[in-house]
């Protein structure tokens, strides 16, 4: 049985983060992560982070992933990849799919940095081909350079959404419109703006009533809704679009959470059902951490700070951290988190956040 002091499960932005702060303070550190390389969704955003200078504004996300991974490998960090965790059992025992075989590993602590799979929407037609998550868009045209159809309908206008509406067009797509059942725009205005200027028309109050199409999606029905989410009748309109793409927001994937026994609290504002966890990012389970998505649904820098914040905490708990070098460290991350929550979309969150501390386990 293969043994290491810190696990981190998922490597992407929080957990290479977690791994990175961890073994630079001495830790042996492995990450594993099902994928074919580490660096999650970072890999997908070629746009450039705004910001502050210390989040690194003005730098695309796929080259903060590459920076990721050069630091992970200077500091010592081991990688497991193709490789599948499928649960965390008693004596933090993880048991893995690896190829044709399984097995079990064992360590003090783990760092679940699991991220979050995106929400479908079912209306008539859902499950033509040509209706897609706006993440798998994002893997088809950034990732692997496929453009998945000619002309596209997006469905919700925040963040995600809007970006990825501009990365289509970007690849050589057409957007006919994005919908939005909120009477809002939910994402940044930086990014509606530009959507806007390119051409898109954003529809708020609007949703879709239905795809069309004999083999796959050929034509997208959507319609006004009123303050009860019904659609206004005569507001129907039908657009022609070969690809339907879903921006409605994300879900923890914390299946491994909850097989270990972390308690949970419920809280939309976050995704969902969160594990419990306090400032240092320890869940309900001594000497198992989350971060990251599956701490509830935010940014890519926030899961960052996030992951520096759990691997700080587990290098204290190990010892290779003394409190003191360790409280600094963290409060220095802590501050820069509460810069990230500021403004009109951060004060939801904070509000959530404020309530989900006061849900806590007792230590």
């Amino acid at each position: 049985m293969e043994k290491t002091e810190i696990f981190v499960v998922g490597g992407g932005a929080a957990g290479m983060a977690a791994a990175i702060e961890a073994a630079r303070a001495g830790a042996k550190v492995t990450v594993i992560d099902e994928n074919e390389r580490p660096g999650g969704q970072l890999f997908k955003q070629i746009h450039k982070f705004f910001g502050s200078g210390v989040h690194r504004a003005g730098t695309r996300g796929m080259q903060i992933g590459r920076d990721l991974l050069k630091e992970a490998r200077e500091a010592g960090v081991k990688t497991r990849l193709n490789t599948v965790v499928y649960g965390i059992y008693p004596g933090k025992r993880l048991g893995l799919v690896c190829g044709d075989h399984t097995e079990e590993l064992t360590s003090p602590i783990i760092i679940l940095a699991t991220g979050a799979s995106e929400n479908a929407l079912a209306f008539p037609g859902w499950t033509l081909p040509g209706v897609m998550g706006a993440g798998a868009t994002q893997t088809l045209i950034n990732i692997n350079r496929v453009l998945p159809g000619r002309q596209a309908l997006m469905v919700g206008a925040g963040n995600v959404g809007l970006i990825v509406t501009y990365q289509l067009l970007q690849a050589g797509g057409d957007v006919a419109a994005i919908v939005e059942a909120l009477p809002y725009i939910g994402g940044y205005g930086v990014h509606a703006s530009k959507v806007r200027r390119a051409g898109v028309s954003i529809l708020t109050s609007h949703m879709v009533l239905r795809a069309e199409g004999n083999e796959s999606v050929e034509r997208a029905v959507i319609a006004q809704v009123d303050e009860k989410w019904q659609p206004v009748a005569g507001t129907e309109e039908v657009l022609e679009v070969d690809t339907i793409c879903l921006a409605v927001g994300l879900s923890p994937l914390a299946e491994l959470a909850w097989i270990a026994g972390c308690q949970f609290s419920y809280l939309p504002a976050l995704g969902g059902w969160v594990p419990v966890h306090d400032e240092n990012m320890e869940s309900s389970l001594q000497g198992i951490y989350v971060a990251g998505d599956l701490a509830g649904i935010e940014e890519a820098s926030t899961a960052m700070e996030e992951g520096r914040l759990a691997g700080l905490s587990a290098a204290e708990a190990l010892g290779y951290l003394s409190h003191e070098v360790a409280e600094t460290r963290k409060i220095e991350v802590q501050e820069r988190l509460a810069a990230l929550r500021i403004g009109s979309f951060g004060d939801g969150w904070a509000m959530a956040k404020k309530e989900f501390l006061r849900a806590r386990c007792e230590k």
